[in-house]
């Protein structure tokens, strides 16, 4: 079998994490092409001179068209059937890793790496993805979906650091204005509320949907709302409802417009329906004694136990408390730190019908 060469392919935004991720693998002796995937916005041209100060190989990926396309459409399309996606479960294997291995193969790279905060675990002829250092900063969340071929070239050099210590590290070797830069947005083609994103890509949306109503549990009209793609489970702040009391959004009726408000232990769940996942190993997952799941971006874990159902979605039992079940967002699966696989939330329609069937 060819030993695998040195050179990686870096994706390249331009920021903090690309930058210092491409001086550490100069550092342990690897050839760096750094590539920049170009999906919203102005010509990347921090990441342009940056290559250039670095003495690498650097490129750009045009990939505004196919993005908006696939990424933005599936956004929208999410909020408008009443789920809250997560663009960046779906770009990673839709778009940034795939591009990366693409590049890699065409430009000889057999290395493929990025700034995400995670780190890699090889065991029993398997590579699972392990939470970074740095817990506020761990983006093992959203890399999920990616599988053990994309996993066996991929190379996470920050994963053993923190925030802190990178912008040290950056300042040592002599990028000081670097260093001090902010954060990148968390969703890379929003800028603001999603809410106006969304008028903005689809000025048709409030014809098409236009106001519905709030309704309480029991179905009686609280008052009105703009529209549900507006909401999203759990929502407290921004209702524009007085009911004299906080309410939150319970559930979502795209099929009758309608937004269902109540109070926070009206959110509890015990029980949540998961589909289209991507488990490493079934067997491990269903007898692991600590498993836990997280059920947003930096949830904490909660306990729980897994259970494949006979239509192919799983049944989650959650063994402490667990709220806002929200669909569309993403369930991970964790070891400890380790992740075992996860899940897109499904709609929990039936829910209690399915829990009596498998007890």
């Amino acid at each position: 079998m060819k030993e695998p060469n040195k050179r990686v392919l870096v994706g390249m935004s331009g920021g903090i994490d690309s930058t210092a991720t491409c001086l550490m693998l100069q550092e342990q002796g690897y050839e760096i092409v750094g590539v920049t995937m170009r999906v919203w916005g102005d010509e990347p041209q921090d990441a342009r001179e940056l290559a250039a100060r670095m003495g690498i190989e650097h490129y750009v990926a045009d990939e505004r068209i196919p993005f908006k396309d696939t990424i933005v459409k599936n956004f929208i399309d999410e909020y408008r059937q009443g789920r809250t996606p997560n663009p960046c479960v779906m770009c990673n294997p839709l778009f940034k890793f795939r591009m990366l291995t693409e590049w890699a193969d065409k430009l000889g790279c057999d290395w493929i790496a990025t700034g995400h905060y995670s780190r890699l675990d090889r065991r029993n002829g398997k590579i699972y993805i392990v939470t970074g250092d740095d817990e506020k900063k761990d983006q093992s969340y959203f890399l999920w979906r990616l599988g053990q071929d994309t996993l066996k070239r991929c190379i996470f050099p920050l994963g053993n650091f923190t925030k802190l210590k990178v912008r040290d590290y950056l300042r040592e070797k002599g990028y000081e204005a670097k260093s001090k830069e902010g954060e990148s947005m968390e969703v890379c083609f929003i800028k603001g509320d999603y809410r106006d994103f969304l008028r903005d890509q689809c000025p048709e949306l409030d014809a098409e949907i236009g106001p519905g109503w709030f309704v309480n549990s029991e179905g009686v009209k609280l008052g009105q709302h703009k529209g549900f793609p507006y909401y999203t489970i759990g929502q407290r702040k921004g209702l524009e409802i007085a009911l004299g009391k906080p309410a939150y959004v319970l559930k979502i009726n795209p099929q009758k417009n309608t937004v269902m408000l109540g109070e926070p232990e009206q959110l509890r769940a015990e029980y949540m329906l998961t589909e289209q996942d991507n488990i490493i190993d079934e067997q491990e997952l269903f007898a692991c004694e600590q498993l836990t799941v997280r059920i947003r971006y930096r949830s904490r874990p909660i306990p729980c136990q897994v259970k494949r159902l006979n239509d192919g979605r799983l049944l989650v039992h959650f063994l402490a408390e667990a709220s806002a079940i929200t669909p569309g967002q993403s369930a991970v699966f964790y070891d400890g730190s380790r992740v075992l696989g996860g899940a897109f939330i499904a709609s929990q329609r039936g829910l209690g019908l399915v829990i009596s069937e498998n007890e």
